[in-house]
């Protein structure tokens, strides 16, 4: 497993040299986009934070799974083909389980870690306001 985790960091850190390298940036950027929008409505709506609830709440976690699908599937999606792209480009080849190891890393990892951490911290701003926080 370490060796696997060594092997995606190198391939992830030879992607950022080569041809089509801006979707390094951009698609952890699009996800964060989404984490942080569903992450304020979560604040708002005072639900817990996702990955702790996908975590500790078997009954939830469908929901919570298909939900992040929802909002996050199609740029994982998208990082898949361009990396199979970016594959065949520099290897003349395409591994499929590379493709999906890279796009989860960019799409589906960045969403996961903040959608949590943005609702956190949300709630915590909302709660500090006090009764009434949602209104304007």
């Amino acid at each position: 497993m370490g060796e696997s985790l060594v092997q995606l960091w190198e391939n992830l850190i030879g992607r950022a040299t080569g041809p089509m390298n801006l979707r390094l940036f951009l698609q952890p950027a699009v996800a964060a986009f989404f984490a942080i929008r569903f992450g304020l409505k979560d604040a708002r709506e005072d639900r817990k934070p996702y990955g702790w609830t996908v975590v500790s709440a078997p009954a939830h976690r469908g929901r919570l799974l298909r939900e992040g699908w929802d909002h996050v599937g199609k740029v994982f999606l998208v990082a898949t083909v361009l990396d199979g792209i970016y594959q065949f480009m520099v290897f003349h080849r395409v591994y499929i389980t590379g493709a999906v190891m890279i796009a989860a890393t960019l799409a589906l990892i960045p969403y996961f870690l903040f959608r949590g951490l943005v609702n956190r911290i949300a709630s915590a701003r909302y709660r500090s306001r006090g009764p009434g926080r949602g209104e304007s």
